[in-house]
């Protein structure tokens, strides 16, 4: 839970008073000011949203208005068009005009083969195009064609627009007027079907034979950016030729300067393709079209200072929901962030040729009037706000004098009570108490008076309490001991330091492990990672660590866990180490009183052993007998009775054999200790090679065996490596023979706190109580003596007694109807140097 702020008793008060009175007058206050702001804005932002509106719509009428004059401007361009098509339709049909000797005489050929006029005479330029072969080329239509240039002629005077007026044929020949050196601007070989101001007006482009008007292109006569309206010429269904009217963008653009703007505005001519046709002056600055200040239009363009690309509006950002919104339709107003400034365009398209005339306007000029009405409103908003802070200021200033005259009649005995408290903590447990009027600080002095009484009488309690529990824990534990899992060290108590003959409480795992009995390391190790990633919180290890003389002590150390992370993983623990060689020395002696105790028995074995070996004799003559006995009957069919005795008899030596081969075994551990061959096993390899070799009778059993062990676990015991797999083979022998067909046997490890202990677990029959009080005893089958299930009942005799000369311990958990677990604990062992380490195929080889 989060600790609550503290404050002095001055602030509490006028907090106290901020809360029950200043509060909610501020509140009714404030929600008068807001109704009358909300009120006021609302009809505020009625009245500028109807002046916005109205000046939206003026801008939408005027580029309305303004695109119709620029259609009506190219309504009289087609008229005169069509006017210059019909009379170019006479003139190829008039063939008894003869030409003048001048229109003669002006003509010449290339010596490409170019027909051509060489002076101008107040005529139009003639071109024949080499592409037309020579000898195909029609001259006297050519000459003919001299009828329409008094027609060109009052074309372009009449109409300022008109830049050139033109005849194109289908065999490339060109009429164009006013006159200039067309061999000089003219390819030689130009195809003049092949451009868009002549195949826009044929059959496939124009089937309606209409007027129709060309993209914006580069004039090849060298005029600049222009564009042509043009109609066809036919003869019957056949396409003679192309009148067209030129109109230079450098025209349009001085027509739109002539443009009538409100708001101090501009006007732009975009192309289908988003290009910037005509843009003012006014223009440039917002756009960035910086190489248009020092030429006219059509200047620029001979000079190739234009760049078409850097005029479309499709590659700038800041025009993309203008395009956007011409595109989809909605309205014909959009605003836009141009030249850093917001922006409405308003846009209507030119009928004729698909452009797009732009108005474009500054936001701030269209809406200046409304925006100054808005801001008085605002203003007056303000003040009012202004008048209310101004208030309460005065009101709030009113409040806080009082406040304090208040605590100071209280800070002054509250201050006393609080010293009596430091005074408290300083070991003073008899404060002068400070004199109050108010009854309620004066009890509070009085109840601190009487706390000093009761922790002086219990700090005498507390230092006789500790007294004791230094002793107990002086007499009990051999010192305390905490662990940092994060950082990997271990902090040790005074009197370790002194035991050990350490030099520093805090060091690393791995300097603590330098005094580890290199036997019971690996076992450490494996217990701590096994504990920290573990839910326990008690921990218990049994281990040898060296003293300051390099001697060897066994310390038993048990601890809980202090602190968790998130994930669970243990952080910190605590605990104490408990010096245990005495014990251990008593186990020992036990041990060894034991295997003393086990001597007299080994007389038994001797004598055992003696008359398993007088009884084989016998047994073989016996067994011999009875086999050729059963020869001899087997092939009687009066002798039946016969062969089955023959066959019993068999039978029965055999059963004695193999119990006096067991009895051989036994008395032979028993006499043969010293044979034991002691050394680093590797758990995971042993358990992986006992699991191989049982594997046949796992199968033929339909049983599942699963090993709970790595090969390469790195965990070794000190044990023979040919006993212990014998008592491993032992217990896999018997979980098979005892388990019903479908089960399963688990095999594996877990550490303890002082050994490593070996299991195989099944889940047959088990055993009752009274079975297993006679476990371990020779020749004991535990009721299963008339059973088809081979066994003479030494098996687990012969493990207890390799498990005792190893240095371990036999035992076994069971329950009726649910299985059985039998393990072997050996003491755990250092990892063994490369070259005496066992190896997995050793541990593969069965036993002999």
């Amino acid at each position: 839970m989060p600790r609550a702020s503290r404050y002095p008793l001055r602030q509490w008060i006028w907090r106290a008073f901020v809360q029950s009175a200043l509060i909610p007058l501020i509140l009714v206050e404030s929600v008068l000011i807001g109704v009358y702001l909300f009120s006021n804005a609302a009809i505020r932002d009625a009245q500028i949203e109807h002046l916005q509106q109205n000046a939206l719509d003026d801008l939408s009428a005027a580029v309305v208005r303004e695109v119709q004059v620029i259609d009506g401007r190219l309504r009289s361009v087609e008229a005169q068009v069509q006017i210059f098509r019909d009379a170019a339709a006479n003139a190829l049909g008039n063939l008894a005009f003869q030409p003048d000797a001048l229109e003669r005489q002006r003509h010449a050929l290339t010596a490409s083969g170019v027909f051509y006029s060489r002076s101008d005479d107040g005529r139009a330029a003639s071109f024949y195009a080499n592409s037309t072969p020579l000898a195909q080329q029609d001259h006297a239509k050519a000459l003919r064609l001299a009828q329409l240039d008094p027609l060109m002629r009052s074309i372009r005077a009449a109409n300022p627009r008109v830049a050139s007026a033109y005849f194109n044929t289908w065999d490339s020949y060109n009429r164009i007027y006013p006159f200039f050196m067309t061999p000089e601007q003219y390819p030689h070989d130009m195809v003049i079907p092949d451009y868009n101001f002549y195949y826009l007006a044929d059959a496939t482009h124009n089937p309606e034979r209409k007027v129709a008007w060309t993209e914006v292109y580069l004039d090849p006569a060298g005029m600049g950016w222009m564009m042509s309206a043009v109609a066809p010429v036919y003869r019957g269904d056949f396409l003679e030729g192309v009148v067209g009217l030129d109109i230079t963008v450098g025209q349009m653009l001085g027509e739109i300067d002539d443009l009538d703007v409100p708001w101090q505005g501009y006007a732009m001519l975009v192309s289908r393709d988003h290009n910037i046709m005509a843009l003012p002056s006014a223009g440039e600055t917002d756009f960035g079209l910086r190489e248009l200040t020092e030429y006219s239009y059509a200047e620029a363009v001979r000079r190739e200072v234009l760049k078409p690309e850097d005029f479309n509006l499709a590659k700038r950002t800041e025009m993309q929901s203008l395009l956007q919104a011409m595109a989809a339709g909605q309205g014909n107003v959009q605003e836009v962030l141009l030249g850093g400034r917001k922006q409405l365009i308003a846009w209507s398209e030119i009928p004729q040729t698909g452009w797009q005339l732009l108005l474009v306007v500054d936001e701030e000029q269209i809406f200046s009037e409304t925006n100054r009405l808005a801001e008085r409103y605002l203003q007056i908003g303000y003040l009012l706000i202004a008048g209310l802070a101004l208030f309460y200021l005065l009101f709030f200033a009113l409040m806080w004098l009082r406040s304090r005259r208040l605590s100071e009649q209280l800070v002054q005995p509250i201050d006393g009570i609080v010293g009596m408290m430091r005074e408290l903590g300083r070991g003073n447990y008899q404060p002068a108490a400070p004199s109050s009027q108010i009854d309620e600080l004066a009890s509070m002095a009085a109840a601190v008076q009487h706390t000093g009484e009761q922790l002086q009488a219990s700090e005498v309690q507390r230092v006789e309490a500790q007294r004791i529990l230094q002793l107990v824990l002086e007499s009990t534990t051999e010192s305390l001991w905490e662990v940092e899992t994060e950082s990997m060290s271990i902090s040790l108590s005074d009197r370790f330091l002194k035991r050990f003959g350490l030099a520093h409480r805090e060091m690393s795992f791995s300097e603590f492990n330098q005094r580890v009995h290199p036997d019971d390391l690996e076992r450490i190790r494996h217990l701590r990672q096994l504990f920290v990633s573990s839910a326990e919180d008690d921990v218990e290890a049994e281990y040898r660590y060296a003293d300051a003389r390099g001697d060897y002590v066994w310390l038993l150390s048990r601890g809980k866990v202090l602190e968790r992370d998130s994930e669970g993983r243990a952080l910190r623990l605590a605990g104490t180490y408990v010096d245990i060689s005495r014990l251990k020395q008593v186990q020992e002696d036990l041990r060894s009183a034991s295997i003393d105790a086990q001597a007299a028995s080994q007389a038994k074995s001797r004598f055992l052993s003696s008359m398993s070996h007088e009884l084989r004799t016998p047994l073989n003559a016996i067994y011999g007998f009875g086999q050729l006995i059963e020869l001899e009957v087997q092939d009687k069919p009066e002798a039946t009775l016969e062969a089955d005795y023959a066959r019993e008899i068999v039978n029965a030596s055999r059963h004695l054999a193999s119990l006096v081969d067991d009895i051989l075994d036994l008395s032979s551990i028993e006499s043969r200790q010293q044979q034991l061959k002691l050394q680093p096993v590797e758990v995971g390899a042993l358990l992986h090679g006992c699991a191989e070799l049982v594997q046949p009778q796992v199968q033929q059993r339909q049983l599942q065996l699963r090993v709970l062990a790595e090969i390469d676990a790195g965990l070794y015991v000190q044990a023979d490596m040919r006993r212990l797999r014998q008592v491993m083979l032992n217990l896999l022998s018997n979980a098979i023979k005892y388990t019903p067909p479908q089960g399963l046997i688990h095999m594996g490890y877990e550490l303890r706190s002082g050994c490593v202990r070996l299991w195989v677990e099944d889940n047959g029959a088990g055993l009752t109580a009274e079975q297993q009080a006679n476990l371990f005893q020779p020749f004991q089958r535990l009721g299963r003596e008339n059973s088809n299930i081979p066994g003479a009942g030494i098996g687990l005799v012969l493990c207890l007694e390799l498990a005792t000369l190893m240095a371990g311990e036999m035992g076994f958990s069971s329950s009726a109807g649910i299985g059985s677990r039998f393990w072997i604990d050996l003491p755990g062992a250092a990892v063994p140097p490369e070259q005496d380490a066992v190896s997995i195929e050793t541990l593969f080889t069965p036993p002999k």
